[in-house]
């Protein structure tokens, strides 16, 4: 886990941020490496940092990192970027590629076998947005890191 010496405004910040990132190079392996990643991190964020994470949150995290790994290593050339980032009781996790096209959710069909991907991501995110950057794009979903208690989730909102 990396420390961000200070937020986008310049001034220091309280505590470091928790945080850490990785290139994947594309090869067959990219998804599990992935996947490996983000429970290594929750894990490492419980022990070291005292934060819950519920078991909820651990799979749903990798699940998303899955989704949202696997659609630039079928669509986008290059390296892909991973991001995971504690925010306010949430993991953040974005992923840059250097496709500008965004994704777009598609209409419900009985009948398309795979391409839900983004339609699940949404589905089990607190918070969602996919924003073109400079060169690529950049998809970012929130997990909330413990669940409710009476087992609702709190629902999807823009980040």
């Amino acid at each position: 886990m990396e420390a961000d010496p200070a937020p986008a405004g310049g001034a220091a910040p309280d505590k470091p941020a928790i945080q850490t990132s990785v290139a994947l190079a594309g090869d067959g392996e990219d998804i599990a490496q992935a996947r490996h990643l983000a429970a290594g991190f929750l894990t490492r964020v419980q022990a070291e940092h005292g934060l819950p994470v519920s078991q909820r949150a651990m799979d749903v995290t990798q699940l998303v990192v899955s989704e949202l790994v696997t659609n630039p290593r079928k669509y986008a050339p290059g390296p892909v970027l991973l991001d995971l980032k504690i925010t306010a009781g949430a993991v953040e996790v974005a992923v840059w590629d250097s496709d500008p096209v965004l994704p777009v959710a598609r209409a419900a069909d009985a009948d398309r076998v795979g391409q839900h991907g983004l339609e699940i991501v949404m589905a089990v995110a607190q918070g969602f947005e996919a924003q073109r950057e400079p060169v690529g794009k950049r998809i970012t979903a929130r997990i909330a890191l413990a669940d409710d208690p009476g087992g609702a989730v709190a629902g999807r909102r823009p980040l």
